[in-house]
């Protein structure tokens, strides 16, 4: 049994279906990728998931349990971390000060013992933002807040991590170490599903891939198997390698000028993906 699963979620805001019958698991020990193009629902399924929004129909099991009706600090205790696409340290405190916040909040009123500036400083460094312990975090970079926000996240000692681009603001190199924290992560029994726009991070680090588009789920499936899917292919690009006029290279195509080269999975000949950035709707 898979210990997150999304079973049919549909999410109706007034006329417009932001999720339609949207399926899809995370698994402990595995990195698996949320993707789409912009306005495909991602982050409203976030939101489900997390408890911020209520599904329209459709469940939400957790470790076994429907956890559709329970409010997002009870998803919390149970083992639901989660950050955002905008982040939500508190400026005016440290780095360090944050994390330890974090600590106090995921403990509760039962929480007796508080961490020490050790076991603070760990998970700073776990994340790779020691030197940034004494700044505010209002003065760090975006990429650094990014990490904070997974700092603060890992306070909690979640099963599941809920990422919403987490590697926005970093550079080429920061990123190729976050994506090897995420595998280590994911090695420590953790389930980790992600939301990211970087197609190379999320071509090298994920065990398994679910695609929406228009807020329903058109593939799932390793990366190799969901780049070279003709639909995932013609919901980015706007056509497939099966469209003769675009494979073989029609002058003036509007598919032909939006071509992006990302990295090959196992040498195969692929079809290039358009990377998003953020959802277009809630």
């Amino acid at each position: 049994m898979s210990l997150l699963e999304v079973d049919h979620v549909v999410v109706q805001f007034g006329g417009v279906t932001a999720v339609n019958e949207a399926c899809f698991t995370a698994e402990e020990g595995r990195v698996t990728g949320l993707i789409g193009p912009n306005g495909a629902g991602k982050t409203t399924c976030f939101n489900v998931i997390s408890g911020l929004q209520k599904p329209t129909r459709g469940k939400v099991r957790f470790d076994g349990r429907n956890v559709s009706s329970m409010p997002v600090h009870r998803r919390s205790k149970r083992g639901i971390g989660r950050t955002f696409q905008r982040l939500e340290a508190f400026g005016s405190l440290t780095v360090r000060e944050n994390v330890r916040v974090a600590h106090d909040i995921a403990q509760g009123v039962l929480g007796l013992v508080r961490p020490s500036k050790g076991d603070v400083d760990a998970l700073l460094e776990r994340v790779g933002i020691t030197a940034y312990a004494d700044e505010r975090a209002d003065s760090i970079p975006t990429g650094t807040a990014r990490l904070l926000e997974l700092a603060r996240c890992l306070a909690g000692d979640p099963k599941l991590l809920l990422l919403d681009e987490p590697s926005s603001g970093l550079d080429e190199t920061e990123t190729d170490v976050f994506g090897d924290l995420l595998k280590e992560l994911a090695a420590e029994g953790r389930a980790i599903l992600m939301v990211e726009h970087d197609m190379d991070l999320v071509m090298s680090v994920c065990d398994e891939i679910h695609v929406l588009d228009f807020g329903s789920v058109i593939a799932s499936g390793g990366p190799q198997l969901v780049r070279n899917d003709p639909a995932v292919q013609k919901a980015y690009l706007g056509y497939s390698d099966l469209d003769d006029d675009v494979h073989h290279g029609a002058s003036g195509s509007s598919a032909e000028q939006t071509h992006v080269d990302l990295p090959a999975v196992e040498q195969t000949q692929q079809v290039p993906m358009v990377p998003t950035s953020g959802e277009a709707r809630p």
